[in-house]
């Protein structure tokens, strides 16, 4: 059973784990568990997803309850009108906020999008991002005899594709854990020495405003505890409340 961290006749948000699908795909065909058919065992009805997550990527996912109330969400999304911000560990030190705005190509499955345009232009793509702690570890990865590890948050203001991992990537802090676009020895280095295999990103808050009342909804979704095993290790609070990225309810 998914975790549920906020449901109404209208809307279902869970935490996903890291490494579920959201649903069926074809791609994955000896698969057997999904977010959208649990989610849908779980509340009894059938449930539309509004947005996606990467099966490696944890955290807040949000379904609405009937098509309706998923067509009238639908301009939220497209319009920027979603607060989305999550968390990453990256490599190397990141000392400094920042916005990039750096156009992303569509990237294409071979056989799911034989047909789509491979020449299309690159989309615009912007995160804006900012460094929380930093770590230096004593061990040896690559040439250097220390390692040394960010973690950041991010807010994508568009939606493209891998756009976090990518872009991460192109300012050369990849997120620990990405096999497509991160640092295959640091990643391993981690499999070895923490014994976790995963994408250390995590979808960690979702506000936007409720497609029938009109409400700002605000949710907040907890660090899983292989997280909390790790700042333990680099040292740092294993307090959720240390990790908040939204104001609490009646901050000034």
């Amino acid at each position: 059973m998914l975790e549920t961290l906020f449901e109404d006749e209208h809307l279902v948000a869970v935490h996903k784990p890291s490494g579920l699908l959201v649903h069926r795909s074809w791609l994955a065909k000896r698969e057997t568990e999904f977010a959208m058919q649990m989610v849908r065992d779980q509340v009894g009805c059938h449930v539309y997803p509004l947005h996606r997550l990467d099966r490696p990527t944890s955290g807040i996912l949000l379904f609405g309850k009937s098509a309706e109330v998923a067509r009238i969400m639908q301009p939220q999304f497209a319009e920027r009108g979603i607060h989305k911000e999550y968390l990453a560990l990256v490599r190397g030190y990141l000392s400094e906020a920042g916005e990039l705005d750096y156009p992303l190509k569509e990237e294409l499955d071979k056989i799911a999008d034989a047909q789509a345009d491979q020449e299309k232009e690159p989309q615009e793509a912007i995160t804006c991002y900012r460094p929380l702690h930093q770590a230096e570890l004593p061990y040896p990865v690559g040439r250097y005899d220390s390692c040394r590890y960010t973690l950041v948050a991010m807010k994508p203001l568009t939606g493209r594709k891998h756009q976090l991992r990518r872009h991460m990537a192109h300012l050369r802090h990849p997120i620990i854990g990405d096999t497509s676009h991160g640092d295959g020895r640091h990643n391993k280095f981690y499999r070895d020495h923490f014994g976790v295999q995963r994408l250390w990103l995590l979808a960690k808050a979702l506000c936007f405003d409720h497609p029938v009342t009109g409400e700002r909804i605000e949710l907040e979704t907890r660090l899983e505890e292989e997280w909390l095993r790790l700042f333990e290790a680099f040292g740092w609070s294993t307090e959720q409340q240390a990790y908040r990225l939204l104001e609490p309810l009646g901050a000034d």
